[in-house]
């Protein structure tokens, strides 16, 4: 699936991307992992990646120095503006972590997506590792939160790709049919992966998300 094919798919549910955080069981699941990033995330510069509707930024921002949130859709971020923020600690910008284009004068020392690993096909995990280290730097955090496949909550697999990738079907509000890469990784996977570039490699999981958390080497 081409990437903007993906961005487009986004930003067509941009209006009704927060939904899914109103579903009783997965409410109570991310106000959880989103206490357990706000912490890990404290005093920090923040660089987010993906960062959608804004419904993690808000939370990050809590406890952060400071947080550069970026999305490669403009209407994500139209929308992820309309939060209330503590005044003078979040900032918007257009930007793809495939091509990271920064503002020179600002500085992070942590980095953190919700939502946006699950999307990286396998052979672009180093592509991704390289594109946040010049970003955050060596002794930099970084911090991710994805999904979990949950028993009649999560779209089932359509397909599965030479190189391990999983793929669903998920249809636009236009009703038109899509199919997005979704990837599920193990623990062991993440940790194996995670080891070349990091340490302190920690994961932990609640029922709908897993939670990854690792200083760069």
């Amino acid at each position: 699936m081409k990437r903007e094919a993906l961005a487009d798919y986004y930003a067509q549910c941009a209006e009704s991307f927060d939904e899914k955080y109103q579903e009783p069981d997965l409410e109570e699941d991310a106000y959880a992992a989103a206490e357990h990033i706000a912490e890990a995330l404290a005093d920090r510069d923040v660089l987010e990646l993906g960062c959608g509707t804004g419904f993690w930024t808000q939370h990050i921002a809590e406890s952060a120095n400071s947080v550069l949130a970026t999305d490669i859709n403009e209407a994500m971020l139209d929308l992820a503006q309309d939060h209330d923020y503590p005044e003078d600690k979040v900032n918007f910008a257009i930007a793809d972590w495939h091509d990271l284009q920064l503002p020179a004068d600002q500085k992070f020392n942590a980095c953190f997506a919700a939502g946006m690993w699950s999307h990286i096909r396998r052979d672009e995990y180093d592509s991704a590792f390289k594109n946040i280290r010049k970003a955050i730097g060596s002794g930099g955090l970084l911090v991710l939160i994805d999904d979990n496949v949950v028993e009649d909550f999560t779209p089932p697999t359509a397909r599965t790709d030479s190189d391990g990738n999983t793929y669903q079907i998920r249809q636009l509000p236009d009703g038109t049919r899509l199919e997005v890469i979704k990837n599920f990784p193990t623990d062991s996977y993440l940790k194996k992966k995670f080891a070349t570039i990091a340490r302190d490699i920690r994961v932990s999981r609640n029922e709908f998300f897993w939670m990854l958390t690792c200083v760069l080497k």
